[in-house]
């Protein structure tokens, strides 16, 4: 990245169609683009949360409209990983899809923010990612300042840290691509390199894919599990509501646990629990729909321990063939052996356990008071560590094997 990037429209030295003066015209400053697209996102999540407490709110018959904005707030708050304190009880863990529909907001706010300062010069870049994050992170300061009242309790330094860590990340993102930064430096990082990323996001979704398949079937075995505990419920029709967007905003979670379940260490629903391909102790659990695709208590089917072995080796496989589809697109990919190709398909799985450990370490935190205050993946190091290593193995294997395979120079010249 340079400080020459000509945008907007005068990129590769092309001449800009719209005029200087007409451009400069539709610009705003740095600070007032980072105002108003952060706090575009700021709205957006609140008032996002708020309509669905206050729906609750509308069905329920206790409490107030103050309360169910402020429980809104509140989830807002947590969907950043900003614990929330009630009584004796903290909730912590974050559900991942309000989370992921945050980032995306902050995406598009960060797009948004670039395009409408037009900042181009690497300086320009830094200062509006930082402004726009800092505009952000204060949002969640004050969200929590106002949000604590009696016995609930919210920390406003992890506020802070929560929602400027979300904006930092998403928001670049969408900063770098808008402004053409993101092709510069895809341009000027090596090809050996530049081809492990998308590699490693093949391997990571392909895990997630086998683990999304795996919980939706035992969502379906187990759907008078899912009948029972809405009968019990007995929710009604806008606590229904209520209760299937909780579910939509906590899938991502489940999810995660699965890929955890296939590493083998498994996952916690509570403190002293285990849920692992080795067996099942859990009990009794809350009256959650979720829940009913976890396994019953004791000795789990082997079938389950043989997809432990099998789902690391196919991910990495289909790195591994990235890898190679890449490659060889290169202009030097004559000169690469079988071995550089399974190098990159080892970096590509370490690049994925790093990914999967970051996933599965958001994933968890405390659910309440007493046993429901440890949720999650405790051993999510060791989980992908495991997942890295299959994919190690099976990307290098598939990438070498691959590679080894390719046409002879001569019969690659005639094909071209």
């Amino acid at each position: 990245m340079t400080d020459m990037l000509s945008r907007p429209g005068a990129r590769d030295g092309e001449s800009s169609a719209t005029p200087t003066s007409e451009v400069a015209a539709q610009t705003k400053p740095l600070v007032v683009s980072a105002v108003i697209s952060a706090g575009a996102c700021l709205l957006t999540g609140l008032l996002t949360c708020a309509a669905v407490a206050v729906i609750g709110w509308l069905g329920a018959t206790f409490g107030g409209a103050s309360g169910a904005v402020r429980a809104g707030a509140s989830a807002w708050l947590v969907a950043h990983k900003a614990g929330v304190t009630i009584g004796t009880g903290r909730i912590s863990i974050a559900p991942l899809g309000l989370t992921l529909f945050f980032a995306w907001c902050l995406y598009r706010g960060g797009k948004s923010a670039a395009r409408s300062s037009a900042a181009d010069r690497t300086k320009d870049l830094i200062s509006l990612t930082g402004a726009f994050a800092l505009v952000y992170g204060l949002g969640g300061l004050v969200v929590a300042l106002l949000t604590a009242d009696g016995a609930l309790k919210v920390s406003p330094l992890s506020a802070f840290l929560g929602t400027f860590s979300l904006a930092l990340v998403a928001g670049a993102a969408g900063i770098l691509v808008e402004s053409g930064a993101a092709e510069d430096l895809a341009d000027a990082t090596p090809a050996g390199l530049r081809d492990v990323v998308p590699a490693a996001w093949a391997a990571v979704l392909t895990v997630i894919a086998i683990a999304a398949l795996l919980y939706a079937v035992l969502l379906a075995v187990h759907f008078s599990r899912i009948t029972g505990m809405l009968e019990l419920l007995d929710a009604g029709v806008i606590g229904s509501i209520v209760l299937f967007a909780i579910c939509l905003m906590l899938v991502p979670n489940m999810v995660l646990y699965a890929v955890a379940f296939l590493a083998g260490p498994g996952f916690q629903l509570g403190t002293g629990t285990t849920i692992a391909p080795t067996g099942v102790d859990v009990g009794n659990l809350p009256a959650f729909p979720l829940l009913a695709a976890v396994p019953a208590d004791g000795a789990t089917p082997s079938y389950l321990l043989v997809l432990t072995a099998l789902v690391p080796l196919v991910a990495g496989a289909v790195a591994g063939l990235v890898v190679v589809r890449r490659g060889l697109g290169e202009r030097d990919e004559n000169g690469l052996g079988w071995d550089a190709f399974a190098l990159r398909g080892a970096m590509a799985a370490l690049l994925a356990g790093i990914i999967v450990f970051a996933l599965l370490a958001m994933s968890g935190g405390s659910a309440g008071p007493g046993r429901m205050s440890a949720v999650g993946v405790p051993g999510a190091l060791p989980a992908a560590g495991v997942l890295a290593a299959g994919m190690a193995i099976g990307a290098a294997i598939t990438a070498a094997v691959a590679a080894s395979r390719r046409p002879a120079d001569s019969e690659a010249d005639a094909e071209r």
